[in-house]
């Protein structure tokens, strides 16, 4: 993900404003989306938080694209495996191929479930870019929401960091020795990035225990508090 985050949440037109609103705006909507299991919902919601973001926050539409872009991949696909490998009733797409076909009920429930998906994380996507992290689990925190949780939200978003820059560091050096020149060295050169990426994500985490450890890491992380003065406290 080419762009930072941090930056994006700390300068937009809602990075001031209160966080417990921003919180509570975010959560409700998600939920009602969950439950109420509505296409046109679905949609308006996506579109209504694309305007909250673009449009009021200033995010630039570009940026909004590239964050959604990640769990766009991951959405499609699982959805895809959805589509053609469950389900029961009348068939309306036959592949050729070992049988694999799309029923009825299983089209039906891969585009819910893709547009529920996308409704709920462009909730969760409101809150993230307009949100500084440091002032959203403390916010979190004064909610009472358990310290095992917002530890692991912490570990978690760092972690996440650590493992798009070691993708994009061996993706680069790839690159330079020509890994992606034809669909050969393509596949290759990806099936060699995801395997050493996952060596090196379990190289980094037990890094990051050692570290934590040497500095007196007793179970519950230091959370940042944001002045009085402070709209989102």
């Amino acid at each position: 993900m080419n762009f930072d985050i941090d930056y994006i949440a700390h300068n937009n037109r809602l990075s001031n404003s209160n966080s417990y609103l921003k919180i509570t705006l975010s959560i409700a909507i998600m939920l009602i989306t969950l439950f109420l299991n509505n296409l046109t919902l679905d949609f308006i919601v996506f579109i209504g938080m694309a305007i909250l973001i673009v449009l009021i926050a200033g995010i630039s539409f570009k940026n909004y694209l590239k964050f959604i872009s990640i769990p766009f991949v991951f959405a499609f696909i699982s959805c895809v495996f959805l589509v053609f490998f469950f389900g029961s009733g009348e068939v309306v797409f036959n592949t050729g191929i070992f049988g694999i076909v799309a029923r009825e009920d299983s089209l039906n429930l891969g585009i819910y479930t893709f547009c529920r998906v996308f409704a709920c994380f462009s909730c969760l996507g409101f809150l993230t870019l307009t949100t500084p992290i440091a002032e959203l689990f403390h916010t979190l925190a004064r909610l009472k929401v358990p310290i095992i949780i917002i530890d692991i939200g912490l570990l978690m978003y760092s972690t996440i960091f650590i493992f798009l820059d070691q993708l994009d560091t061996m993706r680069k050096a790839q690159e330079t020795r020509l890994g992606y020149v034809g669909a050969k060295n393509t596949y290759r050169s990806l099936g060699s990035l995801f395997s050493n990426l996952f060596i090196k994500s379990l190289d980094k985490s037990e890094t990051m225990q050692h570290a934590l450890n040497s500095r007196g890491y007793t179970g519950e992380l230091p959370i940042y508090k944001p002045s009085k003065n402070n709209k989102g406290d």
